[in-house]
């Protein structure tokens, strides 16, 4: 049986295709020209020297500007395929980032991104997605390069496992000086608390004085990810405007999503009878846990909060550091929202920066690293909390290493994985959670046969009909996808693309073989006059022997002239292209008035930000 549950691979390869095919739009000359000009008039009047891709992850594509003084701005798209609410993650990014900025300078500071301008898809050029416009960030590397074992200096048996797995040479005081700037943002985010879960918003209405409020659901990178390759339809998702006020009620809405995402992936959710029950069987458990009084209360000690700013994307890869290893910035917050106090109480997965389902040793060798590295972060923890009291920006009682490690021994730390993580949930609840919560088991692989009498005989009930249900599809294979508008444009467009490249393929080849008959017939041609040549005509064939040296000379000197025009084509052509993005900058500049804001939407964010 599977120790967890895959992607559907036939989402998942149209959404990858999308992210893939994505960026290309910007090798169109004129889109290019427009992006670039768009960016550079909010930027006015400051002069450029240079505009260019600068990077495209899972979920965004960035461009990048640099100025004659070596700074940068960027603007940042959100991919069809890749995010499955671009508006929505765009806009709780900008919201996050103006309040941790607004929130931390004077308290224990988070760096981020100072945003110029933000839009939805309608203010953006050529409607092309939402964007965030905003300055680039000066960074050497990021935290994550500090603690990599580097690919050269791996086994060879783990050199193929990808980046990203900590540097066993590392020993503890310097893995707690590593972690110190870490330390110190997760700390800081703590302390940024509210009254109930959900995303945050600046609150400007009846006029009064703005106030950050908790107005909308939590947008999760799970959430992202169901229905971006796990097919779970939107409608099963809490609608945009769902917030909880406790703990529990959050919790019992994961477990939900759960039992609703096995449901309703049809392809490669599980691989056999026994597996889907298995599965199911785990998460009507899970659920359990969060509505049993009694076993609710081993687990969840802060139900009414407050409740801790929290980012599921945050890890060393997304902290920038300079040559001195501060941290200059920290970027991606779109999956940011209020959650759980237990979510910060325990300590962090990206320790060893690869996750525990995927650890190249499996999950128990996964918990002896973590154990070994834990106690360097908690040194880091406790010196920033240290600091942070002695400042007055931290109570006694806003402690984290201590919980942390509490979190950790009791196993609490796992529950909150499981929670978070939907395709992790199986292999987790089966060798960490299962057996705390409800006994002993001879095999975490048939525990599941011995709890189905802890089920309610509804649930078994169903769990029959789900079965059937899971099996069937197993058979027939079909896609069944709920993604958003924005994504299934681009699959048109897409679809578009791939047909002007076959037809292009096609030409290509009809000439290759036209050109391969036409050089053919030249040869045979000239073959045939080689051979009715005479001796009386030696002297005519010296005369031409003279002038086929003279012409193959030419022929050399040409080629040479056309490689070397080649060769310099390319750097011409970015030469024109920035040149045309200075030049023709001031007649598509926005002009920066009252009535046009409103009338656009754009939304403009003061330097004082």
């Amino acid at each position: 049986m599977d120790p967890w549950m895959d992607h559907d691979e036939i989402a998942a390869e149209i959404s990858f295709g999308m992210t893939e095919k994505w960026p290309q739009l910007f090798f169109d000359h004129p889109l290019y020209l427009k992006v670039g000009q768009f960016l550079l008039g909010i930027y006015e009047p400051r002069e450029m020297t240079d505009f260019s891709s600068f990077e495209t992850g899972a979920f965004n594509t960035t461009l990048r500007l640099t100025f004659i003084d070596d700074s940068t701005a960027i603007i940042r798209f959100p991919m069809p395929g890749g995010i499955m609410f671009p508006e929505e993650k765009t806009r709780n990014e900008v919201s996050v980032m103006q309040f941790i900025s607004e929130k931390t300078s004077n308290r224990i500071p988070i760096l981020v991104p100072r945003v110029a301008r933000w839009g939805s898809r309608e203010d953006c050029p050529a409607k092309l997605a939402p964007f965030i416009a905003m300055d680039g960030i000066n960074h050497k590397d990021s935290v994550a390069q500090l603690l990599e074992w580097p690919l050269s200096a791996r086994r060879p048996n783990l050199a193929d496992i990808g980046c990203y797995l900590i540097n066993p040479k590392l020993d503890r005081p310097r893995q707690a000086v590593i972690f110190r700037e870490p330390a110190n943002i997760v700390l800081s985010l703590s302390t940024l608390t509210f009254d109930r879960i959900g995303s945050l918003e600046l609150d400007q209405s009846d006029n009064s004085t703005p106030e950050w409020k908790i107005c909308r659901r939590p947008l999760t990178l799970s959430m992202n990810q169901l229905v971006s390759v796990g097919c779970l339809p939107q409608s099963k998702l809490p609608s945009l405007d769902t917030t909880y006020d406790t703990a529990s009620s959050y919790f019992e809405m994961l477990a939900e999503l759960h039992i609703s995402h096995l449901i309703n992936q049809r392809n490669d959710a599980i691989d056999s009878e026994d597996d889907c029950r298995r599965k199911f069987v785990a998460r009507f458990l899970f659920r359990k846990m969060v509505q049993d009084q009694n076993l609710k209360e081993k687990w969840i000690s802060h139900e009414n909060g407050p409740f801790p700013l929290w980012c599921d994307d945050l890890r060393p890869q997304n902290m920038l550091i300079n040559e001195a290893e501060e941290v200059t910035g920290v970027i991606d917050w779109e999956f940011t929202y209020t959650a759980p106090v237990e979510f910060t109480h325990a300590p962090p997965w990206w320790l060893l920066l690869k996750k525990p389902e995927y650890w190249p040793g499996g999950l128990d060798h996964y918990c002896q690293i973590y154990e070994k590295t834990l106690p360097a972060f908690l040194d880091a923890m406790i010196e920033r909390e240290n600091e942070a009291i002695q400042n007055g920006h931290l109570e006694e009682s806003q402690r984290l290493s201590g919980p942390m490690q509490k979190s950790w021994d009791s196993g609490d730390f796992w529950i909150m994985y499981a929670a978070r993580n939907t395709w992790a949930f199986d292999v987790i609840y089966w060798k960490k959670i299962d057996q705390r919560f409800f006994g002993p088991s001879e095999s975490s692989e048939e525990a599941w046969k011995e709890r189905l009498d802890l089920l309610e005989p509804e649930e078994r009930k169903k769990i029959d009909g789900y079965v059937s249900q899971k099996l069937e599809e197993m058979r027939t294979r079909e896609l069944v996808w709920d993604p958003d508008q924005y994504t299934l444009e681009f699959m048109e467009t897409m679809e578009n693309m791939e047909r002007i490249e076959a037809k292009t393929a096609d030409t290509t080849e009809t000439a290759d073989t036209t050109e391969t008959a036409d050089t053919t017939e030249t040869a045979d041609t000239t073959e045939t006059a080689d051979t009715t040549e005479t001796a009386d005509t030696t002297e005519t064939a010296d005369t031409t022997e003279t002038a086929d040296t003279t012409e193959t000379a030419d022929t050399t000197e040409t080629a040479d002239t056309t490689e070397t025009a080649d060769t310099t084509e390319t750097a011409d052509t970015e030469k024109a292209w920035l040149a045309e993005i200075t030049e023709r900058k001031k007649p598509i500049q926005t002009t920066k008035t009252a009535e046009t804001e409103k009338t656009a939407g754009t939304k403009e964010i003061s330097e004082a930000t």
